[in-house]
């Protein structure tokens, strides 16, 4: 008997679910909801998707990016998003126009997704806390939103995600952020936010990622930020925080990235004293600030990081001995610090690495063999310390990854090194400036063939630039400046490509002893060289006509101090994206030619040019 009264009274519940059902389904758009999202349409003056021009008729629950709740019939996401997956790629859309606080009747909204559409404007409407009670995801990023974000969106308990980065939102966050206990992530980067980081953000401890970066956030990180258990992510980057790193942050057991650089953080560094408390540490930033003191020996206990950067401090002192403790780490940056001492041995054992730069700092003595065991290492700087290499090791062209080397002021002498010309893998990048090479630029140096990047500047190089170079199809940058190389400079100027209108983009031949005319400037294949100077030499002839050539690329063109003579050449006006102009000292005569850009430079881009005449010279005689 029980068993059929249970089996009547199911039957009843489920026929009446099905009625309401469908009496939901019936029941085309809630009006007030109807008017709502034909208001917010109204407001769009330009929709490239194309969705809201299919937004006809009065069932909206139908409308694209428009979903109901089956069982009442109202709307309970609306998703617009700018990015669009299609089966092959995705596609950018943007809808410009303002964002309507009509929107805020749509009482049932779980899902306001209009993230990435780029040129909505607007605000967010004061009411949002009270009007969506409902809403769990708000994505408004990626678009030309401004004002606060209001004091009420702390009513909405229910939220798991707030996306509102990359905006122009501005003012101080709001302390009723710390209400919303629901909160997975909060990303609040690349917009104008300014004060102090609200402590009540330390109340949110379901949070896992935390993004303010890129704002202008003052005054010190919350010291009861270390809270935050279960936070995998935290981001404070780029702002104008200051005072010391809390001690707290070592109890962020679950983090994973932490990203505080380019601030204004000082004091010393304080690690885990265990590897059990930041057990997940995997990428770590507090680059660019003003840290001071040691790096702390405990920075070993961060078994698991993978990316770590400490550059651009005042950190002084030697390399602790337990960074080889790192086994997992793929890029260390020590870069523009203080530290003195050598590179200690135990750095060989970190076998995965592949980026290492300990540039600008005090560091001396020999390079450890132990270094010969990274097999992974593909970038070297080593550049601007106290070492005394004398010679390349041996070993350094043996390591079968290494294609970035910077060596710059690292006590190089004699010739330059032979063993480069047959290292492992190939050279990219060369930086051996700063240093005392002597004689011959040898011609070997056109078989690396997918160098980029030669810096042989500020030697004592003899001899002209080898024929061979107009083998370095790839090369991008050339800097020879400040060494006693002669002759012609035209083999720059052939350098072939595999590139339609080439690859080099910076040349600077600067204070040698280079003379002779000059074939043509982009009359050959490189066509997007940006810098060139040729100061400080004995050129002679006309300045290159072909420079016209470059209209769309030259930036900075400095040819002063030679013995150029003739006119300016008409073709200069031609190159529009010129900033940075020197033609002083030459041999120049005649007018100078009017119109822009060269009408935009100051009297001393032309001195010393005794037959030149004409603005912003004295006027030539009639």
């Amino acid at each position: 008997m029980v068993g059929r009264n249970f089996l009547l009274f199911y039957t009843i519940f489920i026929f009446i679910s099905v009625c309401q059902s469908k009496s939901a389904a019936n029941n085309i758009c809630n009006q007030q909801e109807l008017m709502a999202l034909t208001t917010f349409k109204s407001g769009i003056h330009f929709d490239t998707s194309g969705r809201l021009a299919k937004w006809l008729g009065h069932d909206c629950c139908s409308w694209e990016g428009v979903i109901c709740n089956n069982r009442t019939g109202r709307v309970a996401e609306l998703r617009l998003p700018g990015f669009l997956s299609t089966n092959e790629f995705i596609l950018q859309t943007q809808m410009k126009g303002r964002l309507s606080p009509s929107l805020m009747l749509l009482s049932s909204l779980e899902v306001l997704d209009l993230g990435g559409l780029i040129t909505l404007a607007g605000t967010i409407p004061p009411s949002i806390g009270t009007s969506l009670p409902k809403l769990r995801k708000l994505f408004l990023y990626g678009n030309s939103l401004g004002g606060i974000v209001p004091e009420s969106i702390g009513k909405l308990t229910k939220l798991e995600e707030l996306h509102l980065h990359e905006n122009y939102f501005s003012g101080s966050l709001p302390w009723s952020l710390g209400r919303l206990k629901g909160l997975h992530r909060l990303l609040l980067h690349s917009n104008k936010f300014f004060g102090p980081i609200p402590k009540s953000l330390a109340e949110l401890k379901n949070l896992q990622i935390l993004d303010l970066h890129n704002n202008s956030f003052t005054g010190q990180i919350p010291e009861n930020i270390g809270a935050l258990r279960a936070l995998e992510q935290l981001d404070l980057s780029d702002n104008l925080l200051n005072g010391k790193l809390p001690i707290s942050l070592s109890n962020l057991t679950s983090i994973s990235v932490l990203y505080l650089d380019t601030n204004m953080l000082d004091g010393e560094i304080t690690l885990p004293h265990s590897s059990a408390q930041m057990p997940s540490l995997a990428f770590l930033r507090l680059n660019n600030n003003r840290l001071t003191g040691r790096i702390p020996s405990s920075i070993g206990n961060l078994v698991s990081l993978q990316r770590f950067s400490l550059a651009n401090n005042h950190l002084q002192g030697p390399i602790p001995n337990t960074i080889g403790n790192l086994m997992e780490i793929t890029e260390m940056y020590l870069n523009g610090n203080q530290l003195s001492g050598q590179i200690p041995k135990t750095i060989g054992r970190l076998s995965r690495l592949l980026t290492l730069s300990i540039s600008n700092n005090l560091i001396e003595g020999s390079l450890p063999h132990e270094m010969s065991s990274l097999q992974n290492l593909q970038t070297l700087d080593l550049s601007f310390n106290h070492l005394n290499l004398s010679t390349i090791p041996k070993w350094l062209h043996q390591m079968p990854s290494l294609c970035r080397i910077y060596l710059a002021r690292s006590g190089i002498q004699g010739q330059f090194p032979e063993l480069l010309k047959s290292t492992s893998s190939p050279i990219l990048e060369l930086d051996l400036s700063f240093n005392t090479l002597t004689g011959p630029i040898p011609s070997w140096v056109g078989t690396l063939s997918q160098l980029y990047s030669l810096n042989l500047s500020r030697n004592s190089l003899t001899s002209t630039i080898p024929n061979s170079i107009t083998d370095l199809q790839d090369l991008g940058i050339l800097d020879l400046h400040s060494n006693k190389l002669s002759g012609s400079v035209d083999q720059v100027f052939d350098i072939k490509t595999r590139f339609d209108e080439g690859s080099l983009k910076y040349i600077d031949l600067s204070y040698n002893y280079f003379s002779g005319s000059i074939k043509g400037i982009g009359v050959g294949a490189q066509k997007k060289i940006e810098f060139l100077n040729l100061s400080h030499n004995s050129l002679t002839g006309g300045l290159p006509v072909s420079v016209g050539a470059l209209s769309s690329s030259m930036r900075s063109l400095d040819l002063s101090f030679n013995k150029f003579a003739g006119e300016i050449p008409s073709g200069f006006l031609k190159l529009r994206e010129l900033r940075e102009l020197d033609l002083s000292n030459n041999l120049l005569v005649g007018r100078i030619p009017s119109g822009k850009p060269l009408s935009s430079f100051p009297k001393s881009c032309f001195v010393g040019n005794k037959g030149l005449c004409g603005k912003p010279l004295n006027p030539c005689m009639v």
